[in-house]
């Protein structure tokens, strides 16, 4: 039931896109000055690709599509991640950390999110490297 009540609240909120996008060059330049990147996809995603340099891996949708928003908001708050400061969502193609930064900043008041536009495949496509994670 709540994946499913935050599919359509995703849906409705998806009309106020609250998330903005960031090209190769602009997420570059924005991690270079400090902001925090997390990169919500799961464990196993994290283990067949790497990632990216300095990322903080946060799972927000398990491979069922299941959330534990609590959770991921106090791990997004440990790392000093308010509100009003700026992150950077990653994913494997945007589609997931569009609808969780339109969430994020449409329906719980983050004013600074921002996504890698195309994810982790068009960071792959420019050839940017990828480490291996180390848990």
């Amino acid at each position: 039931m709540k994946k499913y009540l935050l599919t359509v609240l995703l849906l409705c909120v998806s009309l106020f896109a609250g998330v903005k996008d960031l090209d190769i060059d602009a997420f570059e330049k924005v991690k270079k000055e400090g902001i925090p990147v997390i990169d919500i996809r799961t464990p196993s995603e994290w283990r067949e690709t790497g990632i990216i340099d300095g990322s903080h891996p946060i799972m927000f949708f398990d491979p069922s599509g299941n959330y534990d928003l609590k959770t991921f908001l106090e791990k997004l708050s440990r790392l000093g991640i308010g509100k009003k400061s700026p992150f950077v969502l990653v994913c494997r193609s945007a589609s997931r950390t569009k609808m969780l930064g339109d969430f994020l900043s449409d329906k719980m008041g983050y004013e600074k999110v921002y996504e890698l536009k195309g994810g982790i495949l068009n960071w792959r496509r420019h050839h940017k490297p990828l480490k291996p994670l180390v848990q």
